[in-house]
């Protein structure tokens, strides 16, 4: 269901902008559809066809998403698997500190090989009603100020639906524009729709790595966009919405945790309005991957601050429920992946001052 198809069915009903105003927010805020004043004086009053109409209303809002199981982790977040109301199932994440995680696809095209969601390609997309349902479904549970667009799926393949959603959560849902987290691997749709938008999102930017080759081989069908330009665009956005690029990167195990990530990373971002978050990578069984030790992790974060770049070390949430992107999904599909060996090439120059053991596969 698409959020302009909400207002239309309520608009033929007699609906005027300030009862779908009403509505909307109700429903965004998990509350009854008819909640707050209905005193005439108030001019909110809804109509008479709307109000009879809300239950039905609510019960087709209530079908977009629900809760199929519920992972708590012990650092406060929650993973949802959430189905649909085709059946189809999404993963949305309840975070520490206010936030929720949701998807934007079932499935995905891009493919990025340390990834569960795009083993099966893309299914379809997550309509622009379903986003928000998933906010609501979060807000049901506990208190949601910040919305990340990170879960399964690329945003930038769904932009009109994510697009749609951002606008009512950041008009109506009472989500400050910059707690609206717009994720993608770099499209350059992406850098022409957004500073377009009434609601203009922070922008996270997976990069993973800033060699070309190694970073087309991490995300094989992500656009073919090098690093460099793509850090260009970013800074060009960051400087017209004033909010810093999150740069995501994720961090594998004799991948792209080397000195020569640490220089090119230097390299792009020095000066940059610009963060990094280094996520190290939450393992998969039946993927080859594996997290780096901590000691480097570490290490790498300090040699990035002592540089001047803004870094942050951020664990995936809820990885003691072995809740990563897709995992949820793929167990409760009961599928049985192989293992695929990859060679991500070239291989990191690892420093002599931190030696360390291969990543398990290499």
């Amino acid at each position: 269901m698409r959020l302009e198809l909400i207002r239309r069915s309520l608009r033929e009903l007699g609906a005027k902008d300030c009862h779908l105003d009403r509505v909307l927010r109700a429903w965004t805020a998990a509350r009854p559809l008819d909640d707050g004043p209905r005193h005439q004086a108030a001019g909110d009053f809804l109509p008479r066809a709307v109000r009879e109409a809300l239950p039905a209303l609510a019960d087709e809002l209530a079908a977009l998403a629900r809760v199929r199981s519920a992972h708590p982790g012990a650092d406060g977040s929650e993973r949802l698997l959430v189905e649909l109301a085709d059946g189809q199932t999404v993963e949305s994440v309840l975070l520490p500190r206010d936030g929720v995680c949701v998807s934007t696809q079932v499935g995905c095209a891009v493919g990025c090989v340390f990834c569960m969601t795009g083993r099966d390609g893309l299914l379809r997309q997550v309509d622009s009603a379903e986003l928000v349902a998933q906010v609501v479904l979060a807000r049901q549970r506990r208190p949601v100020r910040r919305v990340v667009f990170m879960g399964m799926g690329e945003p930038s393949h769904n932009l009109d639906n994510v697009l749609e959603a951002i606008t009512l959560l950041g008009s109506h849902g009472g989500i400050g524009h910059k707690n609206l987290v717009f994720s993608t691997v770099g499209d350059l749709r992406v850098f022409e729709r957004l500073p377009q938008q009434a609601v203009k999102p922070a922008l996270a930017l997976s990069l993973h790595s800033t060699d070309p080759a190694r970073r087309a081989a991490l995300l094989p069908k992500a656009p073919p966009i090098p690093p460099d330009e793509l850090v260009v665009l970013a800074e060009d956005y960051a400087r017209r919405t004033g909010y810093p690029i999150q740069y995501q990167w994720t961090l594998i195990d004799g991948i792209n945790d080397g000195d020569d990530e640490i220089d090119g990373i230097v390299r792009l971002l020095a000066g940059k309005y610009a963060l990094i978050n280094l996520i190290p990578y939450n393992a998969n069984d039946p993927l080859p991957y594996r997290r780096p030790p901590l000691e480097r992790v570490t290490a790498m974060a300090h040699a990035l601050h002592a540089r001047g770049i803004r870094t942050t070390v951020r664990n995936s949430a809820g990885q003691d429920v072995d809740g990563g992107c897709g995992q949820l999904r793929a167990r409760e599909a009961a599928q049985t992946l192989p293992v695929v060996e990859h060679r991500i090439l070239p291989p990191r120059r690892r420093s002599a001052a931190q030696p360390l053991e291969p990543a398990s596969g290499e």
